[in-house]
């Protein structure tokens, strides 16, 4: 076990989860995730693509809160508290996009036996990335990675 893995798994039992940014590289918007909440709570992981890294993080962080005290999210869930003035809404990641995305979670619970809930949130203008009169930018730097997007 390297250093980073000890790190990880300190991380989750300490705080109840290790947090990953992954910065923007080429085409692919900048993300964060979470890592072993699941091991810690029992409630999926999460996953927020194309905020910068800070409010990402603590997007993250405040899920694992929420979580560990109790409250759950749900796929199609529209949700409050995450980011001031919007809802969001939680999407199941398919396992599919799980090797792109999500490589630490692969790692520590060695293989793919693990759930995950994408935040997807609106543009400021309130427009969602799969609403007709959304920008191209706005559909590239929030990737869906679920089954369907509309709830």
């Amino acid at each position: 076990m390297d250093e980073g893995e000890r790190k990880a798994l300190a991380d989750i039992e300490t705080y109840g989860c290790h947090v990953i940014n992954v910065f923007e590289e080429n085409e692919m918007p900048p993300f964060t995730y979470s890592v072993g909440i699941g091991k810690s709570c029992g409630a999926p992981e999460i996953i927020v693509i194309g905020l910068k890294r800070e409010l990402a993080h603590s997007i993250v962080n405040d899920y694992s809160r929420r979580v560990k005290s109790g409250e759950r999210f749900v796929d199609g869930q529209m949700t409050s508290g995450f980011l001031v003035g919007f809802d969001c809404l939680f999407r199941e990641v398919e396992q599919k996009n799980y090797h792109e995305y999500m490589g630490w979670d692969i790692w520590l619970y060695g293989g793919l036996s693990f759930k995950v809930l994408q935040l997807i949130y609106p543009s400021t203008s309130g427009i969602w990335p799969w609403d007709t009169e959304a920008s191209a930018w706005l559909r590239v730097r929030q990737p869906l990675l679920c089954a369907s997007a509309v709830q």
